[in-house]
């Protein structure tokens, strides 16, 4: 039985869209903190340290950077690490809003809630880095209450498909894997250590243009596939009474 649905972040609860004119101000305050002149070219060579050698290690080792460790370490190690201790966090914010504005997805508010009222315990488990954006958004839109757990790599340093980043969420919830469902958009980071991790029902969220373009395995299939958010709430494992 079902009783816990753990979500995935970008690209299933939340989506990321253009918006020129708060990604050119996230860049120049990047630029102002780290005390650079030209925020499109400091830009640039951030992006360029972030995509040759910070995600290829990232993704190879199925690890997260804290945002001290990130800016320290990987993409500015020529700053001092008292000034840099002070600005990280939202170094890391800023970065993440120059590719774009986030929001819930369509439905999104509509079926964690619903999901809730029907008795589920309900988590978030997230590849991402940043330690405090999905904090200050949760009790800005008024879900802390909703999820009993969030497990972001950017806090724990682990990233799916590592299984123990479900299994984390699960003992958060006091769930067994079985007893959990996952509702994601990748393939393969969130079927497979989801798959990996015994989580019970395996649900992808995936238009069907970007369907068509996947394969599928024995490895990543999931259990359902769903092309609308709110597809969520009718799928028959989901429909409550399990306290």
């Amino acid at each position: 039985m079902i009783r816990g649905v753990f979500f995935d972040l970008g690209g299933t609860l939340r989506i990321c869209e253009p918006a020129p004119e708060h990604q050119e101000a996230a860049a120049r305050r990047m630029a102002e903190l780290a005390g650079e002149a030209d925020p499109q070219a400091f830009l640039q060579r951030i992006d360029e340290i972030y995509e040759a050698e910070y995600r290829p290690w990232a993704l190879s080792e199925n690890k997260e950077a804290g945002d001290l460790d990130l800016w320290a370490k990987w993409l500015l190690p020529e700053l001092p690490e008292e000034k840099l201790r002070g600005i990280c966090h939202e170094m890391t914010y800023q970065y993440r809003q120059v590719k774009g504005l986030r929001r819930v997805v369509d439905g999104g508010y509509e079926v964690i809630r619903e999901l809730k009222k029907r008795g589920f315990r309900l988590g978030i488990i997230s590849n991402l880095i940043g330690e405090c954006e999905i904090g200050d958004w949760l009790r800005k839109d008024g879900l802390e209450e909703v999820f009993d757990t969030v497990v972001l790599s950017s806090i724990c340093h682990i990233r799916k498909p590592d299984p123990e980043i479900y299994y984390m969420g699960c003992r958060e919830l006091g769930l067994t894997p079985s007893e959990c469902a996952s509702v994601a958009d990748n393939l393969s980071r969130d079927i497979t250590g989801a798959k990996r991790a015994g989580i019970g029902a395996n649900i992808l969220f995936i238009s069907p243009e970007k369907l068509a373009k996947k394969t599928l395995t024995d490895e990543n299939r999931p259990d359902f596939i769903i092309h609308r958010f709110t597809d969520i709430l009718k799928l028959p494992f989901l429909q409550g009474g399990n306290e």
